[in-house]
């Protein structure tokens, strides 16, 4: 029988966080602040996560001894990335609550489940299909028209998983790019949306059933990797309820408990498509750390626990960017700008890309 959580949990108590990367790092940290302790559940050994928490268990997900004495140790479960084993999160609710549920991390982990959720909840996404093999995609591309873009079904992220395919792209390559020498794979068929801006909205949802949402923000990226947050996103007032709207709807349809973090598109037409989700705190999020009353990494540890949530009451605007590869270096430079909050992941070694820290100058509101 599933556990559930019906109550808050005390100060003292301890949260189980599968993963160990940064959003885990932040969240035990958040954590501490509410007098709470965690225990990080994680593969890999020296991770950013298990340098600020209390307890920490290095296991491979699928290690059932391992997840048995961990859901022992622990008051509730959650986790810091989508892609933590389906199995996992199931073999942990028959022991201990584990909130979101697998049941809303089933449907985060698949982008064709996504869309398949949305659509069924009436939630607009842009146009998509199902693509199993080679020579099904010469059939979707031809019905569904160029530019598209072909994406693997899980694990993409970052732009790692996808191709764009335009009017002259070889086929057999785009195959090759997304699922490799398999004849067949579950990926999934986009139409190119014609967007004006990315946006998303981080949404928390209590067991009481209460929802918070963030103000949306706008996203921009630099080789398929989120670059910068600037907050408030600059969309009318029409198109932010409209997709503040739209996330609590999703949040209250999951029945999630927890956090959800939404990307959308706003088209130049001024629709608001739903992208992509994440059962979890967001990179989009994290200007909230300085600019709000209650940052995202505190919500998602009230929601989680029991608590009620708090204020989502934005005090400045802000824009944070990422500090990728090298970038950390500056970090002297960085911290010489009185505006400027700095925060390090505590990460070993900067490779291009990494995701090593980020920088959130605010701009107190008038």
């Amino acid at each position: 029988m599933s556990k559930t959580l019906t109550a808050p949990l005390a100060p003292g108590s301890v949260i189980g966080i599968l993963g160990g990367g940064q959003l885990g790092r932040m969240a035990a940290s958040a954590a501490a602040e509410l007098g709470y302790h965690c225990h990080i559940f994680c593969p890999e050994e020296n991770n950013p996560a298990s340098e600020v928490s209390k307890y920490y268990t290095t296991a491979d997900y699928d290690d059932e001894a391992a997840l048995a004495k961990f859901a022992e140790q622990v008051d509730v479960v959650t986790y810091e990335f989508e892609n933590v084993p389906a199995s996992t999160a199931a073999f942990l609710i028959e022991r201990i609550a584990v909130n979101p549920g697998p049941k809303v991390l089933h449907i985060c982990q698949n982008r064709l489940r996504e869309k398949d959720f949305c659509n069924s909840i009436k939630v607009p996404t842009t146009k998509y299909a199902e693509v199993t093999n080679r020579e099904n995609l010469d059939r979707v591309v031809r019905d569904m028209g160029r530019p598209c873009i072909l994406k693997t079904t899980e694990m993409g992220y970052d732009g790692k998983g996808q191709v764009l395919i335009g009017p002259d792209t070889d086929l057999k390559e785009a195959w090759k790019t997304v699922a490799g020498d398999r004849k067949k794979a579950e990926t999934i068929l986009e139409t190119l949306v014609d967007f004006r801006m990315e946006i998303s909205v981080i949404v928390a949802r209590s067991i009481q059933g209460a929802c918070q949402t963030y103000v949306p923000v706008e996203n921009r990226h630099k080789n398929h990797i989120l670059d910068q947050t600037i907050v408030p996103a600059r969309i009318s007032q029409k198109i932010s309820d409209r997709a503040e709207v739209i996330a609590r709807h999703m949040a209250e349809e999951m029945q999630l408990v927890g956090m959800l973090a939404i990307e959308m598109f706003v088209t130049t037409e001024d629709e608001v498509l739903v992208n992509e989700m994440a059962p979890r705190p967001h990179n989009s999020g994290h200007w909230s750390m300085d600019a709000c009353v209650t940052s995202q990494f505190e919500q998602f540890i009230r929601a989680v626990s029991g608590l009620s949530l708090g204020s989502v009451y934005r005090h400045s605007d802000a824009v944070m960017t990422n500090l990728l590869g090298d970038d950390v270096n500056g970090w002297e430079e960085i911290l010489s700008d009185p505006s400027a909050k700095l925060h390090l992941y505590g990460k070993s070694e900067a490779k291009p890309g990494r995701k090593m820290g980020h920088v959130t100058r605010v701009i107190p509101r008038k």
